[in-house]
This record gives structure tokens, C-alpha cells and sequence, in this order.
């Protein structure tokens, strides 16, 4: 039986990586080897991307929230404290959203929150 060489089964995995690469500045578009270093780290720092942008986003959501409960004579923590005990469970994206849409929603939620803590 004749051997078989793997060069085509490497060109394959070279020019997958490469084809990653596409776009990318000099060398690290053009060579395997750089590309490659390349390729691993921007993949590597997509997936931590994907996790930071949850913890960005609920940190915007709770910035708006605090932002509308001062407006209302509230902090963000009494609020959330308050809206807990009232038996009022909606998630802070939601808050959020009627922070910035709906005043009087918001408003309504800050009376209730206020007349359960106190």
C-alpha cells in the first residue's frame, strides 16, 4: 500500500486559519504561523467579549434605574429593596427601559416601592 503525505490536510488547515486572518494588518494576514498566534488571541478575546458585554449592559441598566429613582426621591438600592418587599418582581432590563420610555410607569413603581419601605 502506498503512503499517504498529509500536505493536503495541512494546506486545508493552513487556509482555514488564514481565511480567518482575512483583514488583518501585514504578516498576520499572509504567513500561517503568525496568523495563527493571531487567530487564537482575537477568538480568545471574542469569548471574553461575549461575557463582558452582559456585565456592561447590566451596569447601564442599573445606572438608568439609579438616574430615574433619584428623579423620584429614591436610591437605586431602596428602590430595588423596596420593589422587593412590595412583592414586585420585574428584572432591572425591564426598569430600565421604562426609566427611559415610560416616566410614569417608573414613577408609579417608585410610589409603591417607597409606601412598602417605609
Amino acid at each position: 500500500m502506498a503512503r499517504i503525505k498529509g500536505g493536503l490536510n495541512a494546506k486545508k488547515k493552513h487556509n482555514r486559519t488564514l481565511k480567518l486572518a482575512k483583514g488583518y494588518r501585514g504578516a498576520r494576514s499572509k504567513q500561517y504561523r503568525v496568523a495563527k498566534q493571531s487567530v487564537m488571541r482575537a477568538l480568545a478575546s471574542s469569548y471574553v467579549g461575549r461575557k463582558e458585554r452582559k456585565r456592561q449592559f447590566r451596569q447601564l441598566w442599573i445606572a438608568r434605574i439609579n438616574a430615574a429613582a433619584r428623579m423620584n426621591g429614591l436610591s437605586y438600592s431602596k428602590m430595588m429593596h423596596g420593589l422587593k418587599v412590595a412583592g414586585v418582581d420585574i428584572n432591572r432590563k425591564m426598569l430600565a427601559e421604562m426609566a427611559v420610555n415610560d416616566a410614569e410607569g417608573f414613577k408609579t413603581l417608585a410610589e409603591l416601592a417607597k409606601k412598602s419601605i417605609a
